[in-house]
């Protein structure tokens, strides 16, 4: 309904045209009745080239409407799915990380690739299917009028064609809903398989999951295929039945010009009638196919466009940059233009602690005093990056920048983040396939780093940005990630001891709470637990934790 909405005139032109080109087919047989009944039986040569020239008229404007028609139809398929496309991506968007949870990959494929593809053509058929309608209406009225006994027969016969393939759409639709299930659910297997694959390989699981996606394929085969003698049927009858009323009518108009009911013009309209009414039919049947698949489809996007974000993104506010960023539930207050290392006795307190603080997860978060739920353009101020984003297919500065980001800013960045060396290797202008798999786990993490320095946002939450580096890469982004973020908020979170001794500030979380803050090497002497967190549970008492600040000198 909104696509109707929203393309009400092209739809309404498209449905005008396709009248106009499915009227002028309809009018043809009359037209070559009158030709032969005054101008061949009476020997009238002006009124056969009337008739002659009433049929070329006809032709041309067939031919005229036809061309539109079908331009009007690609434009309003195209435009519908199109339309699908951005209104999808847009609340994609708007999800963030309440897609994956809500939606699996496969789900969010299908829907953007099979889903929009019917959408469309329930817009394409609209301009064929309403000329369809208005010229069986019109062939039927023009019957009545000629010959009522003849009229009758058409008048009977079109519905109870109709009523007879209706039957026929319901398992139709079911069977294409089981199938479009089932592709869903593939989809969503292959790109587990795929996203795993090296894994999978070092495991030896390869063989295990390519035989359940060998399983689900086969269902899905299955489905397809059952899906397949529903639509066989469909189209059976489309063709079938319409070609019983043929025989029907030539039979019936055989009868009546032979008691000369009516005439031998009137019969070859009437059989002329009888031909064209195929290809409404047809479309008719093609329109109710359509709409079903569109029908199923529609109900696949509805349901992604129904989805909520599990936290807003609708504030107004907007405050200087620069504020303090504090997160009440646990306590801790991110100094502005400082580097703040969160280091959490349990990871997953200081992932929620990033969630909070980007509004990922709702929280008692303000940002310069104002709460981060009143805040406008939040992913913009504030940046969250952790080591699940992905980098994206294409050339690889393009994935790397943003068209907001400024001259120099990805060099400062590649430098910042130690990854110079990996875009040199490649190129800048080297294309990434999907996730950058042809890239080590380090070289991700790092060219992933520099992505989101290169972003400069007001405030940049780092969730172990380091974890799969070697000790010297940490080593040498921990001394640059300070001066590369000069002036701007960032908060880290690791146990890193390489960073968190370069920190300006560094909190230690317990049970979800801040329970210590101050200097890394301070922390160590002074917080028993704050030292085994960083070392692994290696600094048992205040002794080795002063050796341990020792070989950071």
């Amino acid at each position: 309904m909104w696509l109707g909405r929203a393309q009400a005139a092209t739809l309404v032109g498209g449905a005008s045209l396709g009248v106009v080109w499915m009227l002028s087919q309809a009018l043809m047989p009359a037209a070559i009745g009158r030709a032969i009944d005054q101008g061949l039986a009476a020997r009238d040569s002006g009124a056969l080239l009337v008739w002659a020239g009433v049929l070329l008229g006809l032709g041309v404007a067939q031919a005229a409407a036809g061309v539109m028609t079908h331009r009007f139809a690609v434009f309003n398929w195209l435009a519908a799915a199109y339309r699908t496309v951005q209104v999808v991506t847009r609340q994609a968007t708007r999800l963030g990380a309440t897609l994956p949870k809500r939606l699996s990959a496969g789900e969010v494929v299908s829907v953007g690739v099979a889903d929009v593809s019917h959408v469309g053509e329930a817009m394409e058929i609209t301009a064929r299917g309403t000329g369809a309608v208005i010229s069986i209406a019109a062939v039927v009225a023009i019957m009545l009028v000629s010959s009522p006994e003849m009229g009758l027969i058409v008048l009977v016969g079109v519905p109870v064609i109709l009523a007879v393939a209706a039957p026929l759409l319901r398992p139709y639709r079911e069977r294409e809903q089981r199938h479009r299930e089932l592709v869903g659910e593939l989809n969503t297997r292959a790109t587990d398989v795929v996203a795993g694959l090296r894994v999978l390989r070092g495991i030896g699981g390869e063989r295990l999951f390519a035989e359940r996606y060998r399983d689900e394929s086969q269902r899905v085969r299955a489905a397809g295929v059952a899906t397949a003698r529903a639509e066989s049927k469909l189209t059976g009858a489309e063709i079938l039945l319409p070609g019983l009323l043929i025989a029907l009518v030539t039979w019936a108009g055989a009868r009546f010009a032979a008691n000369g009911v009516i005439t031998v013009g009137e019969l070859v309209a009437f059989y002329g009638y009888a031909v064209f009414l195929i290809q409404p039919l047809k479309t008719v049947g093609e329109l109710a196919g359509k709409l079903t698949r569109a029908y199923v489809a529609a109900g696949r996007v509805v349901a992604v466009l129904e989805l909520r974000p599990e936290v807003a993104l609708d504030g107004t506010a907007r405050p200087a940059a620069g504020g303090e960023l504090v997160d009440a539930a646990s306590g801790l207050v991110v100094r502005p233009g400082a580097v703040t290392a969160i280091a959490a006795a349990d990871p997953r307190d200081a992932q929620a602690i990033a969630d909070r603080l980007g509004r990922y997860a709702d929280g008692e978060v303000t940002y310069g005093g104002v709460p981060l739920a009143d805040l406008a353009d939040v992913r913009a101020r504030i940046l969250v990056a952790v080591n699940e984003d992905r980098l994206f297919s294409g050339p690889l500065a393009d994935g790397l920048t943003s068209p907001g980001t400024v001259d120099g800013a990805l060099d400062r960045a590649l430098e910042a983040a130690n990854a110079e060396d990996v875009v040199a290797a490649v190129g800048r202008d080297a294309h990434v396939v999907e996730a950058g798999r042809e890239f080590s786990g380090g070289q991700q993490q790092r060219l992933r780093l520099a992505r989101a320095l290169a972003a400069d946002p007001e405030v940049l939450v780092l969730v172990e940005p380091t974890s799969a580096v070697d000790a010297h890469t940490e080593a040498r982004i921990a001394d640059r990630l300070g001066p590369g973020r000069a002036g701007r908020t960032t908060v880290v979170c690791t146990t890193s001891p390489l960073v968190l001794d370069r920190a300006d500030h560094v909190v230690f979380v317990e049970d979800g709470t801040v329970a210590a803050e101050g200097a890394h090497r301070d922390l160590l002497v002074s917080e028993p637990r704050y030292a085994a967190t960083v070392t692994r549970g290696e600094a048992g008492d205040g002794k080795d934790a002063r050796a341990e600040a020792v070989v950071f000198d």
